[in-house]
Parts: C-alpha cells; sequence; structure tokens
C-alpha cells in the first residue's frame, strides 16, 4: 500500500526505514525488522522519488514520468516490504508503506520528531542517481529528532553476529546518558553482553609520569563507573564489561566494534557545542564501522 503519512496514533512507536533500492538500504530494512520484533513496533518504508537537484510535483513533470517514478517507488518498497516479513521470521510485523515526491532529507528530518528509530542505509545508489541515502545518512543523522540507526553492507542479524556484544561509547558527558540506556535496553532484549568503552585521550602521544597515568587512569575509571551506576540494578540480566583505554574514541571503538553486533554512541561528546547535533568522533564512526550504529542525542 502507498500511505501519505505516518500510521496514525503509533508514531512514537514506530521504526521509520528509509530505502532506496540500494543494497544498504535493503539489510537496513532486514535490520529493522528484527528490531521490530524486539521491541513489537511496526515498520514504515519510507522511499523518496523526488529527482536530484529538488525537482518535484512543483515543476510539473509530465504524468508519464510521475506515473513511472511512481511505480519505480513502488517496486522498491514492496521489496523492502517483503524483506522486513522474511526477516521477521516467525513474528508477524505490521508494514506499512509510503512513496514520496518530496526531498528526502527534510522530510526523514520532520518525521523523525514523532517515530521511535529511524533506519537509514550507510549508502545510497549514487549521486547521479535518486540517491536516498549515502550523504543524507549523514545528514540526517546530524539534525534527527530521533536514535538514528546506519546500517553499512550487513544488518548483522545472522545467527553467529546475534549472539555478540552491543558496544557503547561512554565520554562520561551527559550527553552519552540516553545512549547508555538505549545500550542496556538493547542487550537486554537481544539478551547480550554490553561493552562500555570509555576512551579518554585525544592524543596517542601524551607523555606523563607513571604515579599520573595511573591517577588519570582512576578517574577515568571512576567516571565510567558513574555513569553506569544504577543500570546493574534496572538490567541484572545484562553482564557488563568495562573498557578504558588512553586511546582517540575513533580507534578505540572502530577496533571494539570488530567484535560487536551493534554499535551504540551520544550525538556528540563532550568537547561538542551545545547547537552540535552529531560529534566528530560519530561522524568519523559512520563512515568506518562495519557493523550497525545507532546514534542517541537527547530528546
Amino acid at each position: 500500500m502507498t500511505d501519505n503519512s505516518l500510521p496514525a496514533a503509533r508514531g512514537g512507536t514506530l521504526i521509520l526505514v528509509a530505502v532506496d533500492g540500494s543494497a544498504s538500504s535493503y539489510e537496513a530494512a532486514a535490520w529493522a525488522a528484527v528490531d521490530a520484533v524486539l521491541h513489537g513496533s511496526p515498520v514504515h518504508l519510507l522511499t523518496s522519488v523526488a529527482l536530484v537537484g529538488g525537482i518535484g510535483p512543483a515543476m510539473s513533470l509530465p504524468e508519464a514520468e510521475m506515473n513511472w517514478l511512481r511505480t519505480d517507488g513502488e517496486r522498491i518498497v514492496t521489496e523492502a516490504a517483503r524483506i522486513v516479513r522474511e526477516a521477521a521470521r516467525e513474528t508477524e510485523v505490521t508494514v506499512t508503506t509510503e512513496v514520496t515526491f518530496d526531498l528526502p532529507i527534510p522530510t526523514l528530518i520532520e518525521r523523525s520528531k514523532s517515530v521511535r528509530t529511524l533506519v537509514l542505509g550507510s549508502r545510497g545508489l549514487g549521486a547521479f542517481q535518486r540517491g536516498l541515502l549515502g550523504s543524507v545518512s549523514t545528514a540526517v543523522t546530524r539534525h534527527a529528532h530521533c536514535p538514528v540507526a546506519v546500517i553499512h553492507d550487513r544488518a548483522a542479524t545472522d545467527a553467529v553476529s546475534v549472539t555478540k556484544p552491543i558496544l557503547v561509547g561512554v565520554d562520561g558527558s551527559e550527553n552519552s546518558v540516553p545512549a547508555v540506556e538505549y545500550a542496556f535496553d538493547e542487550a537486554a532484549r537481544r539478551k547480550v553482553d554490553l561493552v562500555a568503552l570509555h576512551a579518554w585521550s585525544d592524543s596517542s602521544s601524551i607523555d606523563f609520569a607513571t604515579a599520573e597515568w595511573e591517577s588519570i587512569r582512576e578517574s577515568e575509571r571512576a567516571l565510567l563507573a558513574e555513569r553506569l551506576a544504577g543500570y546493574a540494578e534496572r538490567y541484572p540480566e545484562v553482564t557488563v564489561r568495562r573498557i578504558v583505554v588512553s586511546d582517540r574514541p575513533v580507534r578505540a571503538l572502530l577496533e571494539a566494534s570488530a567484535d560487536a553486533q551493534l554499535v551504540v554512541v551520544g550525538s556528540h561528546g563532550r568537547g561538542g557545542f551545545a547547537g552540535m547535533l552529531l560529534g566528530s568522533t560519530n561522524n568519523a564512526l559512520l563512515h568506518v564501522v562495519e557493523c550497525p550504529m545507532v546514534v542517541v542525542r537527547r530528546r
């Protein structure tokens, strides 16, 4: 079916998936299906058939071309819906679809105000085609109002990947609190361990005396413990492994992500200004992490 808006009265629990026919967008649909099963959420599949350069209905395209674009969009969301139902396996997931002529970036940012999670592929079809994803994923992640899941070449829904832990980056700022909450909830639902990583140095060449190193290390361990305080009682079923390293956050998280099914980070770190919606660390990770990644910002 083709809707003109999100399903009424369910926006806050809805998983919105942007698809454009690319491989990573279909991986995003598969990841969303598994997440929908875990949360009991409906899935809404959206594709934009707006042409590159902003040409849309206002430009009065010939009816035949409008019909072709709409038909192609229907093909994309129909295939995505099939993938969602297949990935959900034995669980029935409510799936709705929509083809829009609205431009993708403003549409997705506006929709993010009323959904639980927005899911995107990491790479689209390219600049000379419709290109809903790719660079759009970076722009949307910067400004979205809800958690944004960016899925790369694999949805990590296979039998081996789903046993791997959730990795959360904890920088010690208030901005990482929603990410920690999200990560614990996902680990509990997926019945896997949680790895909480705190990388406290932005340089690998700082020279401290041994006593100073130990003092700093203990201070950073205490900071991580403070940020995790209370979650053990709320999520007693989740086994937590803490990692504190003196390393650049991007490098530390990238290395740890090799053995994770999902990376969760806050929208910007302790060095970010209030108006920044995506820090440099997370922006870099979006392009190098291979497993799915969720960016969580404070609402």
